[in-house]
């Protein structure tokens, strides 16, 4: 492909683009002809998705980021414009559980750390990102939660909901400071999906102090009957980085098979 095409190729940056919807996402946007610039701090999950797209005859590739540095995030941005002339998409994806812990044995330093994952690094891609949207427009998509926004009885998670609450309240605070520009910020709230997040939780005995029995005798995801996939929730962040889109902003969608209205 000649620089000349290449600069005319769309281009996304995708966060915690190595596993779970992130992956699932990649391989989507690719399959649309579009560019994916993968963040994520696993290299390994990063290569096996770009060798993935690659087979396919995609276009990917990837940066190592932690997303608690401001400075690796400020840098491996400019460089993706610096080297494929554009930013089209960025889909602000990577997170973490972390600790769930009852909020009075939560230690300050846990909730710091998912709080600066979740949503101070949501803060920082979108703030050094807006600079290359402005001239063309753009989209921004966060990936939020059904907890702290619809449903409240994820026990132990009060730093996790509060970071994915926020995450929507910055959503279209910057939806519409950023509509001047063509930049459309939308958020998605999955709910139960098979994905790798658990493996990033460490659940502490002081939730069995706080837990309220809840029981759903036909399932908690009435439509699926089970968790989803990556790929459905692709599939909603495809649309919204689409010009199909065009005049959808400051919105948070729901992807969940019903859950969150149990």
């Amino acid at each position: 492909m000649g620089q000349e095409e290449q600069r005319s190729q769309k281009v996304a940056i995708v966060t915690g683009g190595g596993s779970g919807i992130g992956a699932a996402t990649a391989k989507r946007l690719a399959e649309n002809g579009v560019h994916v610039c993968l963040m994520d701090i696993n290299y390994s999950g990063a290569e096996s998705v770009r060798s993935e797209i690659e087979k396919s005859g995609g276009g990917a590739c990837i940066y190592e980021v932690d997303v608690k540095e401001e400075k690796q995030i400020e840098e491996a941005i400019n460089d993706v414009v610096q080297k494929y002339g554009r930013l089209d998409t960025l889909f602000c994806n990577a997170g973490i559980n972390g600790t769930l812990s009852s909020i009075e044995h939560l230690d300050a330093a846990d909730w710091d750390r998912t709080i600066e994952t979740n949503l101070r690094s949501t803060f920082l891609f979108v703030k050094y990102s807006i600079p290359h949207m402005k001239e063309n427009g753009g989209s921004m998509i966060i990936t939020s939660s059904i907890n702290g926004n619809r449903r409240f009885s994820g026990f132990g998670m009060a730093a996790y909901s509060t970071s994915k609450a926020a995450q929507i309240g910055f959503m279209k605070m910057a939806a519409l400071e950023l509509a001047r520009y063509k930049i459309r910020v939308n958020a998605i709230c999955p709910g139960a999906i098979e994905t790798n997040i658990d493996h990033s939780t460490d659940k502490s005995e002081s939730v069995k102090e706080i837990e309220i029995p809840i029981e759903y005798p036909e399932g908690m995801q009435p439509l699926a009957n089970g968790p989803g996939k990556p790929e459905q929730v692709a599939s909603l962040v495809a649309f919204l980085a689409s010009d199909e889109a065009s005049h959808i902003s400051g919105t948070e969608i729901y992807v969940d098979g019903t859950e969150s209205l149990l």
